[in-house]
């Protein structure tokens, strides 16, 4: 007897195990490990996934699998353990694990159906069951007779495809294609017969007397210039046949990418290449840290690693941040190594994303490059996984299964024995602090790889500006600079840490700031709509006339936001053109690329954006960077803070003079003494490093200890702080006399959708029992969260604590 253990999808701590079912014999020979199955689970019919197939069960009565959702595994043995090992590291459940690793469309509610991929004879079974149509419903095969191993070869040997239909959305895109179903000679003979009027269909007859290959009927249209009816008329007389044949939707035109060839390195390069390229050789396991300043050439260092790497015959996995995953991003993995590369980041349509997942799955790709989820792809022979920008916060997943990438990526280059490769400019403290202990393998580039010097940057005391009487938002440096740029046709990038039009809204007489009704945070003004909103629960309302506090009309914007920054720039300078480029204006599916390819083609002189413009771009138009508030992140309440804002500077400042012409960074801040705008300003991360430490160090952050925090939120004020002491107490029965645990106390935003949020951070060294000590410690919460709407979250590696 085969029973199939399976992980079934409820989410809910007691029924986080394996259940044993039976498999029928009819689905003997196809079940395997990682396959998604339809079980009976009490009263319902629910799906889950096989993570392991055996002999006998310890359990007398077994219920059977009803049906198999997949005709070949969507997970690998490998990704079953990964998934595993993901789950346990994150304090979560299997199932939540295994599917952040599938995309979206495998979540959906689907039916299936079978389509017919060629006009070659099938199988008489399969002859009979599609009795000349070319799709059926999937459930005509399951009433038939046939063996489902059948099917499964016919689906390996692609005569046969399956078709998930999500929500009526077709998740394969079909495109027609026409043929003639008779010989040339034939043609000619119908040629003949049809009549002189005819004239379209004539035509038509004689481009398949010429090629007779199937072709696409779009193609067709346009080549013939003819129509459907014509198509028609000829289908009728039997002359020609259509049928429906499958392709991917490919998100990039391959064709429109230049071929590029590998570039000669510089010696700093070829240094940092050497040792990667003997791991790959030996077939070990490494973790190295790139160590580039911007422009020193780290991507060519990733393409010829990947290079040696297909050489073998093996797969690359590249991670790059969403917000850098731009076309250039792209267009360098594509142009070197063509149709070989899938991408995979949030611009993509879920169709896109699943068709891009399908050519990993069916080996027709080699490497994909992508943002954090596609650590998770299905290559089963890894030869090199690449970090780009590893400092990056996007890495880590803020909601469960609560991962980092890059401890992922580790994790399967231990398991494929292959070098993971870390990039930054920026690294953080404690991947540097790793490569300074010799846990990592370290290369440094410190030179751009033109050999020009990284821009001079000018530091701007804003308060200063104050005192002369300059109340506007660019510093007279930077207005003078970015004429003068300007004018001899050069581009601005001008940097802004902030979202909205303005930050808050405050009444002057009272002092009145409006906040949201829901959670503990001032609303933010967005002027297009002429409304207040809430970043954190979506509440929304209309800018008030006057203060609902004190009646007085004296209401006014404090704070920058881009769409402020955009207005103040028109009437400083008409005559510039601007794009903006924030959350709001990136929203619809490609704009971020049409925005930036308006930029290059000089449709514009200035770049006016968050985040998102610091990573990435390279144009060789640009000459001054500015960056308008760069104290804005040192004031929240996060250890990192400082680091971020280093980081985020040296980023900016590497977008300026990137080719021939030199580059300028202008840096406004009201705290020029701080360490890390200083050292920014000289580009000195090792000073940055050693100065960051001692702080790090003497008040017990990471690197020299671990951190986990536990978030507690209940609607009751009183019943949340309650369970967060009782957790604090339970804790420090468990945890080590070194180990500090500190709470409860209210997170930044203590009131957040009307639930009060209270948490606890442990910092440890050791402490090799935490993460039991901690499900037992939850588990003792399981009827407070079941009757009360009590939540308690465990994140194991916090990057954000707001």
């Amino acid at each position: 007897m085969s029973i199939a253990k399976v992980i079934v999808d409820v989410q809910a701590k007691s029924i986080n195990q394996t259940f044993d079912y039976r498999i029928p014999e009819r689905f003997h020979d196809i079940i395997s490990e990682g396959m998604r199955v339809i079980v009976p689970f009490g009263p319902r019919k629910i799906t889950g996934f096989v993570v392991e197939i055996k002999n006998t069960s310890e359990f007398d009565k077994l219920r059977d699998i009803i049906d198999v959702l997949d005709i070949q595994p969507v997970l690998t043995k490998e990704l079953l353990e990964l998934g595993k090992w993901v789950a346990e590291d994150t304090l979560t459940m299997y199932i939540t694990a295994y599917q952040a690793m599938l995309p979206q469309v495998l979540k959906a509610q689907y039916k299936k159906e079978l389509v017919r991929n060629t006009h070659e004879p099938l199988a008489d079974e399969f002859e009979y069951l599609f009795a000349g149509r070319d799709v059926i419903a999937y459930e005509e095969f399951v009433q038939s007779n046939i063996p489902y191993s059948k099917l499964q070869h016919a689906v390996q040997e692609t005569l046969i495809s399956i078709n998930y239909l999500v929500k009526s959305k077709i998740t394969k895109k079909q495109v027609t294609v026409i043929e003639p179903v008779k010989e040339s000679f034939l043609l000619e003979e119908a040629l003949m017969d049809l009549s002189p009027s005819a004239k379209k269909q004539r035509q038509l007859i004689s481009f398949f007397i010429q090629n007779p290959d199937p072709i696409e009927q779009a193609k067709l249209f346009q080549i013939t210039n003819t129509n459907r009816p014509i198509v028609k008329a000829l289908l009728e007389k039997q002359l020609l046949r259509e049928f429906k044949k499958e392709i991917y939707r490919n998100p990039y035109d391959d064709s429109s990418f230049k071929r590029t060839y590998p570039l000669n390195l510089t010696e700093q390069q070829e240094k940092a290449l050497q040792p990667i390229r003997e791991s790959i050789r030996k077939i070990e396991h490494d973790v190295f840290l790139v160590h580039g300043v911007t422009g020193s050439g780290k991507t060519e260092i990733y393409l010829q690693a990947i290079q040696e790497v297909l050489k073998q015959g093996k797969e690359a996995i590249v991670l790059v941040p969403e917000i850098s995953l731009t076309p250039q991003m792209v267009n360098r993995f594509k142009g070197r190594f063509g149709s070989e590369v899938a991408v995979m980041h949030s611009g993509l349509s879920s169709g896109e994303k699943y068709d891009e997942w399908r050519k990993i799955q069916a080996k027709e790709v080699r490497v994909v490059v992508g943002a954090r989820s596609a650590i998770f792809a299905p290559f089963e022979n890894l030869g090199i996984i690449i970090i780009d920008e590893e400092h990056e916060t996007t890495y880590k997943q803020e909601d469960q299964p609560r991962y980092h990438a890059r401890d992922v990526a580790i994790k399967r280059g231990q398991s494929h024995n292959c070098p993971v490769v870390l990039g930054s400019a920026t690294p953080t403290l404690e991947s540097y602090a790793r490569a300074q202990k010799g846990v990592y393998q370290l290369s440094t580039l410190d030179q751009r790889t033109n050999e020009k010097d990284m821009p001079e940057v000018e530091i701007i005391d804003m308060r200063e500006e104050l005192h002369s009487g300059n109340r506007s938002m660019f510093s007279k440096a930077l207005k003078e600079s970015m004429e003068e740029v300007i004018s001899r046709g050069e581009q601005v990038v001008l940097l802004l840490n902030r979202r909205g039009y303005s930050t808050f809204v405050m009444c002057r007489d009272c002092g009145h700031v409006k906040e949201c009704p829901h959670c503990d945070i001032a609303l933010t003004f967005h002027k297009r709509s002429n409304r207040l909103k809430c970043h954190y629960c979506s509440y929304e309302e209309p800018m008030p006339l006057v203060c609902t506090e004190c009646q007085s009309d004296s209401i006014r914007y404090f704070g920058t936001g881009t769409q402020r920054v955009e207005e103040s720039l028109h009437e400083l300078m008409p005559h510039a053109r601007v794009i903006r480029m924030d959350v709001d204006t990136t929203r619809k599916k490609g704009s971020h690329e049409r925005l930036l390819k308006q930029f290059a083609n000089k449709e514009a002189d200035i770049l006016l954006g968050t985040q998102m413009i610091a990573k990435g771009l390279d144009f060789a138009n640009v000459t001054l960077v500015g960056v308008l508030t760069a104290d804005s992140m040192l004031h929240l309440p996060d250890f990192r803070s400082s680091e971020r804002t280093f980081q985020l500077l040296t980023q900016v400042s590497g977008r300026a003079g990137r080719h021939e012409l030199p580059g300028k960074v202008i840096v406004q801040t009201y705290t020029p003494e701080h360490y890390s705008i200083q050292l920014a300003s000289d580009y000195d991360f090792n000073q940055f490093f050693l100065r960051e430490m001692q702080i790090r160090r003497s008040f017990r952050y990471p690197p020299y200890v671990y951190l986990a925090l536990v978030t507690v939120s209940h609607p009751n004020h009183v019943r949340v702080v309650q369970i967060t002491q009782r957790i604090v107490q339970l804790l420090l029965k468990v945890v080590g006399e070194e180990t500090i645990v500190l709470g409860p106390t209210p997170s930044p935003i203590a009131r957040m959708k009307d639930r009060y949020r209270y948490q606890c951070m442990i910092k440890y060294k050791n402490e090799p029992n935490l993460r039991s000590n901690l499900r037992k410690i939850i588990d003792q919460f399981h009827e407070e969260i079941r009757k009360e709407d009590l939540l308690i979250t465990i994140d194991m590696q916090p990057y954000h604590f707001m």
